[in-house]
């Protein structure tokens, strides 16, 4: 079986997969904004300008070879965000806006 090495991209057991340089930003943050908005790798680098391109490639690479484990990633957070905004309470501002119809 031949083990991938993917450049930039550091993934410990357990532990999601992220940037080596910037240990904070993790492959699925990166993976969002392809998702969500259709960025290309060049658009994503023009909106984060810390990320390198080869490091912005790397995430995406990752992403494609291991794409159940990163979308699982993606869905715990999602649900997790979910979760609890809706057990919490809503700004007065909020629920003006609501009643109003702009949110």
């Amino acid at each position: 079986m031949l083990a991938l090495s993917y450049p930039h991209i550091e993934k410990s057991d357990n532990q999601p997969a992220k940037l080596q340089r910037l240990p904070r930003i993790r492959v699925a943050q990166i993976v969002m904004d392809y998702l969500a908005y259709g960025w290309s790798v060049e658009e994503i680098c023009r909106q984060h300008l810390y990320l390198t391109a080869a490091e912005a490639h790397a995430a995406m690479g990752y992403y494609f070879d291991h794409q159940k484990e990163i979308d699982q990633e993606i869905k715990e957070e999602w649900d997790q965000v979910q979760g609890s905004s809706s057990q919490s309470v809503r700004s007065p501002f909020y629920i003006r806006m609501k009643a109003q119809g702009v949110l």
